[in-house]
């Protein structure tokens, strides 16, 4: 899936990163892709991460596809510039996505989808060439408040979320962690992320799983000390952050 708004659409809002540099010179126009990684539930047989970290860690996957498309469109419009980007981007992705009238916002702060959900990757190609394409602006989800009143740890309001008191982001902490927050790893059954605000959302019901082969054929539903962390989710953070999310699992088993 994807769609395309004009550069000046969000050209007020980039974000301020290395990658920035690597934007065309004269950028016009922002294709927005959204790669899908929800898997079929029997995939997800003990699972004991997020959804998102099931699945190889997407950079890699969504930039080779990216490249493979920039390719493409450099051989068709040689006088145009390309520039992929995923993840590390200047481009502020939701707005960008919404706006290129592929889905919505969530009030998680989430880009949701009409086939997929919520449960996708965003990535973009910034170029210079003229897109016919129109801002359509940055709709809101249902506004259900779901995901509010599930949130176990209050991150999520109507105002917008907290990334301090996000269990997400909690598990991803490095160091020593409060008691209050070793207690929400403990309770919530995942190592790594938090798919609450995402598994009550009614936008969610009928999301299509992933076509993509890279996600289906390297997933990993469960995480122990064994697990080889190279190309997931959670190598960024080095194994001593996942060994302490295990060892916290561990002791709360041992009590």
């Amino acid at each position: 899936m994807w769609g395309v708004c004009p550069f000046e659409a969000v050209s007020a809002h980039l974000i301020k990163c290395r990658a920035e540099s690597r934007l065309p010179s004269s950028p016009r126009s922002v294709i927005v892709v959204c790669f899908p990684y929800l898997l079929n539930e029997e995939s997800y047989a003990g699972l004991n991460v997020s959804r998102y970290a099931a699945v190889p860690d997407y950079h890699g996957v969504a930039a080779a596809l990216l490249e493979k498309a920039v390719g493409k469109l450099k051989n068709a419009y040689p006088e145009n510039e390309f520039s992929a980007f995923a993840d590390n981007s200047p481009i502020p992705e939701v707005e960008a996505a919404c706006r290129a009238g592929i889905g919505v916002r969530g009030m998680n702060s989430l880009f949701i989808s009409e086939k997929f959900g919520s449960f996708v990757f965003l990535g973009e190609i910034v170029t210079d060439l003229k897109i016919p394409c129109e801002d359509k602006g940055i709709q809101p989800c249902l506004k259900c408040g779901k995901c509010v009143s599930s949130c176990p740890n209050g991150a999520i309001t109507p105002g917008g979320i907290n990334r301090s008191l996000c269990l997400s982001d909690i598990t991803q902490k490095k160091g020593e962690l409060t008691e209050k927050e070793t207690k929400l790893i403990a309770d919530s059954g995942c190592l790594w992320g938090c798919d609450i605000c995402q598994t009550v959302c009614p936008m969610n019901k009928n999301a299509s799983a992933t076509d993509i082969e890279d996600f289906i054929t390297g997933a990993i539903a469960r995480v122990d000390e064994s697990t080889d962390i190279e190309g997931r989710a959670f190598a960024w953070r080095g194994k001593k952050t996942i060994d302490r999310n295990i060892g916290i699992f561990s002791s709360r088993k041992g009590e």
